[in-house]
């Protein structure tokens, strides 16, 4: 049920204490392109991929993470069968079940048959040497050796020009995709984030952690009317669109990272357009 934020929830404190980290790898993160802005060199040294809406993950050889470090159980069967080479990808059930794998995550206790239709949608080896275009192809060999059935190895199109690279994106967002990933195919691995992978997508997104809960009025009495959230940089602004009611009865926590959508920014530099996506949780 709904609960007005208390003084403390406005205070903007974590509803909860995470534990450090227990991953130490730092993910190569994308810099984000909009559909309009015309790629700044020919895309001949790019190779092209889905983006799936997972929860981006990393295997040690031993052990699975989320991106920010944190352990993922799933039971042992699920990777037994798991090269000891370490794989990053997304965690994946499929299209707009973003939010039953992020659960799934957070479940202290699960079993195989909860784990049966989720697969590792691969796209690199983070600690394999050379570029892009030579780690794929020893993935697509490596994969190709194991008998393991949920790892996948993600589509890479190559030799795009432009005008192929937008039908392609409208063919991905038509299916239910998220959108695309540009990556150099010359390119190094990058602990860090890097203009070597671009995300391209429809609208643009980001995260933002949760202040407050703001009460409706009107149909929304009792009810969520608003998430006050704040950005990275500090900067705070209201959330009002985009929840179902069910959400507007269980609002994401105070101090839970959410997932907004938004088309471009205000003059005061804010979100234009900001609506709800989804929890990030502990991702």
């Amino acid at each position: 049920m709904f609960k007005p934020a208390s003084a403390l929830l406005l205070l903007g404190l974590p509803f909860a204490l995470q534990a450090a980290p227990a991953s130490s790898h730092t993910p190569m993160l994308a810099t984000s392109i909009g559909p309009d802005v015309v790629q700044p060199e020919s895309l001949h040294d790019w190779l092209v991929s889905e983006k799936y809406d997972g929860v981006r993950a990393y295997w040690d050889g031993r052990q699975l993470y989320s991106r920010s470090g944190y352990p993922i159980n799933p039971p042992a069967t699920i990777t037994q069968n798991w090269p000891n080479t370490p794989l990053e990808g997304e965690l994946w059930i499929g299209y707009g079940r973003y939010s039953e794998v992020a659960a799934l995550i957070n479940r202290h206790q699960t079993t195989a048959d909860d784990w049966k239709n989720v697969r590792f949608m691969l796209f690199d080896l983070p600690h394999w040497p050379g570029n892009f275009r030579q780690r794929l192809t020893r993935l697509e060999a490596l994969i190709s050796t194991t008998e393991a059935d949920n790892l996948v190895t993600i589509r890479q199109h190559s030799g795009l020009d432009q005008p192929a690279l937008e039908r392609l994106l409208d063919v991905t967002v038509g299916r239910g995709g998220e959108g695309l990933m540009l990556h150099r195919a010359s390119a190094l691995y990058q602990f860090s984030r890097s203009t070597d992978l671009r995300k391209l997508k429809r609208h643009q997104d980001a995260e933002a952690v949760v202040v407050a809960h703001l009460p409706g009025k009107g149909k929304y009495t009792g009810m969520l009317g608003a998430l006050l959230v704040e950005l990275e940089d500090g900067r705070r602004f209201r959330l009002g669109t985009g929840f179902s009611d069910t959400e507007r009865a269980e609002p994401p926590p105070i101090g839970s990272q959410v997932t907004f959508r938004y088309d471009g920014l205000t003059t005061h530099g804010l979100p234009r357009f900001a609506r709800f996506l989804r929890i990030r949780r502990s991702e």
